[in-house]
């Protein structure tokens, strides 16, 4: 009886593996579409749930009431830097897509609240509402996000579920952040100069090197960081008197920085090397 006992508890756990590692097809599977517009990179994530011979909209898909978009979780968008949608400039980062669908119109909300549920919506936690057309679609059986008729500038991100398309118009800012990417690199054009000369200061010793690497990044820009580092080279071949007044000019530049972190080293160096 103990040994039936045992192996019928042997086959209950077996049979309680198997139904636990069973695999199914998700009723609405995730999915993910994305898009780079410029140098915006703009990414959707949702759950897409299937026609299944429903009536969707009115009636699944209720009118005039805020919809999570999708099935399970709202779905999220996610964009890498600042957009705009309709009137407003949206921050880079993550939010929740809403709509609220109805027969003529509907409301495309950006919401804050990206990793709640659709119960936990809250209003005051929109950053935009867009007001878009609802177009007539070839048939979809799953919901689904895609992108179109992008650019550098623009791109469209359509809602297409059963036979019904919602268009978002999203603007990205890349002339701006193209002219910025380009001003930075002009303003930071020394710092690699720099760089090479304190590799040769602190670690190949070759004091000639690094100030001839020293005076390419002042004559690009006068930087306390490099000018610091070349009163630095000469004060290592010994040449005090030279780098006294450049150590002064540092200090005088680092004051207006707010970077200045070697502020304490030129002033102790200000110290020691005066008279030398």
């Amino acid at each position: 009886m103990r040994q039936f006992s045992l192996l019928l508890l042997g086959l209950t756990m077996c049979s309680g593996t198997a139904f636990a590692q069973l695999e199914l097809p998700r009723p609405s599977p995730s999915a993910k579409t994305s898009v780079t517009v410029g140098l915006t990179d703009i990414a959707v994530e949702y759950s897409s749930p299937a026609v299944k011979g429903r009536k969707i909209w009115g009636t699944l898909v209720p009118f005039d009431e805020v919809w999570r978009t999708g099935a399970n979780q709202p779905s999220k968008i996610t964009f890498s830097r600042d957009v705009t949608i309709g009137d407003k400039v949206v921050p880079a980062g993550s939010y929740a897509i809403f709509t609220i669908p109805g027969k003529t119109a509907w409301t495309v909300i950006i919401n804050k609240n990206w990793n709640g549920s659709a119960l936990a919506y809250k209003k005051d936690a929109d950053v935009q509402r867009v007001q878009v057309k609802p177009a007539p679609a070839p048939m979809r059986e799953r919901m689904t996000f895609v992108f179109s008729n992008f650019d550098d500038k623009n791109a469209s991100l359509d809602l297409e579920w059963e036979k019904l398309r919602v268009s978002l118009p999203i603007k990205a800012a890349t002339d701006e952040q193209t002219v910025a990417n380009i001003k930075s690199m002009e303003d930071n054009a020394w710092r690699p100069y720099t760089n090479a000369a304190r590799y040769m200061l602190e670690t190949k010793k070759d004091y000639d090197a690094g100030l001839a690497l020293a005076d390419k990044s002042i004559a690009i820009k006068e930087e306390w960081l490099a000018v610091w580092t070349k009163a630095q080279l000469l004060a290592a071949k010994g040449k005090y008197k030279d780098a006294y007044p450049i150590a002064e000019k540092a200090q005088e530049l680092g004051k207006k920085s707010e970077q200045f972190f070697f502020a304490d080293e030129v002033k102790k160096a200000l110290v020691d090397w005066k008279g030398k």
